[in-house]
């Protein structure tokens, strides 16, 4: 995945000295180029070129990640990140994971519309104390998702609000810890659009990869999907 090819350096304000004539030419060139004297125009971004200050071109993505688009939905994915396509979802999986599984993030188009229960959409499970899952009898920590047969004592929904992204949708976000029987406890989160039911769901936090979530989250651009 390509990342980020040169930085963007934002334009300064040039101060005008005591007695100083040059400087003062200076703002007035600044002032006419943003719109008057008064300075009242829009902020002008400038990248250093090769022959001097040229305007900026915005870049693909931040620094150190790439982009994946699955029926038209983009998200930004880390560099180094493994990514898979799997009966119309998209996972993104950290390095020395298992493809899909803990610690990875899932975009799936058309959740509920092709889920048997509709989850999550079906009676708002996706900002309930119940919702983390279609299936809430199976253990997902890092120690026991691979067994599969350690059950679930409690489920607490510690987050529910909403996130903004790219493009300017705001989804329902839910974040649950999750007790086990064993009492291993583990993380997990949504992102969900019931209207256009697009789902951004995290199956098993890593906690080393929070940040990393929330960017993700924050790319996300359904622009084309909902076109």
């Amino acid at each position: 995945m390509a990342g980020i090819h040169g930085r963007r350096h934002r334009a300064r304000g040039v101060r005008a000295g005591a007695g100083t004539a040059v400087a003062a030419s200076a703002l007035l060139l600044l002032g006419a180029c943003s719109g008057g004297a008064d300075g009242a125009g829009a902020e002008i971004e400038l990248e250093r070129g090769g022959s001097g200050m040229v305007p900026a071109v915005e870049p693909p993505g931040p620094e150190g990640f790439g982009s994946e688009t699955v029926e038209g939905i983009t998200i930004d994915v880390p560099e180094g990140w493994g990514v898979q396509n799997q009966g119309g979802t998209l996972c993104v999986s950290p390095p020395g994971q298992a493809d899909c599984a803990y610690g990875s993030v899932q975009l799936t188009p058309h959740a509920a519309e092709n889920h048997p229960q509709e989850w999550p959409l079906k009676g708002d499970a996706h900002s309930k104390e119940g919702g983390w899952a279609d299936d809430t009898d199976r253990c997902r920590s890092l120690n026991t998702a691979a067994s599969g047969d350690i059950g679930i004592k409690d489920a607490e929904l510690r987050v529910s609000d909403f996130t903004e992204h790219a493009d300017t949708l705001k989804s329902h976000h839910s974040v649950w810890n999750v007790t086990c029987a064993n009492d291993d406890t583990f993380e997990v989160r949504m992102w969900f659009l019931p209207t256009s039911d697009v789902l951004l769901y995290v199956w098993s936090a890593d906690s080393q990869h929070s940040a990393v979530y929330d960017q993700i989250a924050a790319s996300m651009d359904t622009t084309e999907y909902r076109s």
